[in-house]
């Protein structure tokens, strides 16, 4: 069932499913069919943060994993690289999530790299017009131009922000500098007065920052489909499929 790995905005880019699967190996060996792979992957975001140097907060268990997937709802669902805030704001919405928290989650891009092939556009043909995004540092720009050369290989990879490595609110401060990796990013700051205010908070005030974070980390982890669900034994197949060797 092709679904969220193969989504336009996680296909060659979303990786390290076997960390997932080593995880939930060895809870399957000491409690089996207790905690779902979707409860692994919250836990494992949260630890991923806090060993990045960011915030702790408790997770809320008792997710079920999905008998289905979708690819079209995936592409539906997931934000484009090349999304303006409008589009970003209306998106969040729909599931209850304010501008603030659009912001705030989407400083996750604290930590990570991103592909050439989600910036090229804004560095040769921003919105069709054969120029750069005029939102970008010039300096920037050129280092963008050596990683990212037109015709390059668009799976070549650079940090999402100054410190890809550490979480912390220099992803904002390069928003505010016009070095944003993403369309989407740096939309958040040059796009929309609203969200503007945000980014500058963020950018002077880390806890503020830390604070939004978990609030939006919190309210997205509790949003839950209506459809029936299991605990997977596998994370890659839904049970039947096991049981049908």
């Amino acid at each position: 069932m092709p679904g969220e790995k193969q989504a336009l905005s996680n296909i060659n880019s979303l990786r390290s499913f076997e960390v997932i699967d080593e995880a939930k190996a060895a809870l399957e060996r000491k409690c089996p069919g207790v905690v779902s792979c979707a409860d692994i992957i919250v836990m494992a975001a949260r630890d991923a943060v806090v060993l990045s140097g960011g915030p702790e907060w408790d997770v809320r268990l008792g997710r079920e994993d999905s008998l289905t997937a979708s690819q079209e709802d995936s592409n539906n669902i997931m934000p484009s690289p090349r999304a303006n805030a409008t589009s970003l704001i209306n998106l969040f919405s729909q599931f209850n999530l304010t501008p603030v928290d659009l912001v705030a989650l989407s400083g996750s891009h604290s930590i990570g790299k991103g592909r050439c092939f989600s910036i090229v556009f804004r560095l040769y043909n921003q919105s069709g017009t054969g120029r750069p995004d005029p939102n970008m540092d010039p300096e920037y720009r050129e280092k963008l131009d050596e990683l990212c050369p037109i015709g390059g290989d668009g799976n070549v990879t650079g940090g999402l922000d100054a410190t890809p490595t550490v979480f912390d609110n220099q992803y904002f401060k390069d928003l505010v500098q016009l070095r944003g990796f993403l369309n989407s990013d740096q939309t958040l700051y040059s796009g929309c007065e609203s969200t503007k205010r945000v980014v500058e908070e963020f950018s002077k005030y880390e806890g503020a920052f830390f604070r939004a974070f978990v609030d939006g980390m919190i309210k997205m982890g509790e949003l839950q489909s209506e459809r029936r669900g299991e605990i997977r034994r596998n994370c890659r197949v839904v049970n039947a499929a096991l049981s049908e060797f």
